[in-house]
């Protein structure tokens, strides 16, 4: 049977991403995975009839996903086959990451719940909607999973990520000068290496 790793992109990034990766997988299809918007009920749905639609033609699918690629990953096949998972700086806990940035932003929970959105100075729109989504929908996830994680990421703290790790099936990998946005040379050529000879 045919062979897929799925590559879901985060914010601001795109489907063509994933041909980066395609040189360390020779004889699997990987299929860079695109998506409207970034609310995760919508997401979670594109996501689940894409690989709805695949799984006819490939026997074995696996997933890279990216910061809230991985979210919305965890969101939308954690009841699917996935034989095997690689998460570059993911977000883990979503409602920790907007409760932090409720508090980067000084806004309270009351004042969110009020106004349903309040912008942020850092590019960021709070939402009490998407809080509540987070909050009733937390992550489900058993799929075999290997992350590589930036200890200067700003987004997941080390405390997550290894919370997350205790309490899945995933091995960690840090890199300790990195950032949640892997960019430089030295962050590239770190990512490279930690994917290179990776089984999917």
């Amino acid at each position: 049977m045919q062979k897929a790793i799925l590559y879901i992109h985060g914010k601001g990034g795109n489907p063509t991403e994933a041909e980066q990766y395609r040189a360390y997988f020779p004889g699997i299809d990987v299929i860079g995975v695109d998506y409207d918007g970034y609310l995760p009920w919508d997401v979670k749905e594109q996501l689940k009839a894409r690989y709805d639609k695949l799984c006819g033609k490939y026997g074995h699918i696996s997933v890279i996903a990216n910061s809230i690629g991985a979210y919305f990953t965890m969101l939308a096949l954690h009841d699917r086959k996935v034989e095997k998972a690689l998460f570059i700086s993911p977000i883990l806990d979503m409602e920790r990451l907007i409760q932090d940035m409720m508090c980067w932003a000084g806004v309270t929970e009351s004042q969110l719940r009020e106004q349903g959105e309040i912008p942020t100075d850092f590019g960021e729109t709070l939402s009490w909607e998407y809080l509540c989504f987070a909050r009733e929908n937390p992550v489900r996830w058993d799929i075999p999973t290997e992350i590589l994680y930036a200890g200067k990421d700003n987004l997941t703290s080390r405390e997550t990520v290894e919370q997350f790790v205790k309490a899945h099936s995933c091995t960690l990998t840090a890199m300790e000068n990195g950032e949640h946005w892997f960019h430089t040379e030295e962050q590239l050529a770190f990512l490279h290496d930690w994917i290179n000879g990776k089984i999917l």
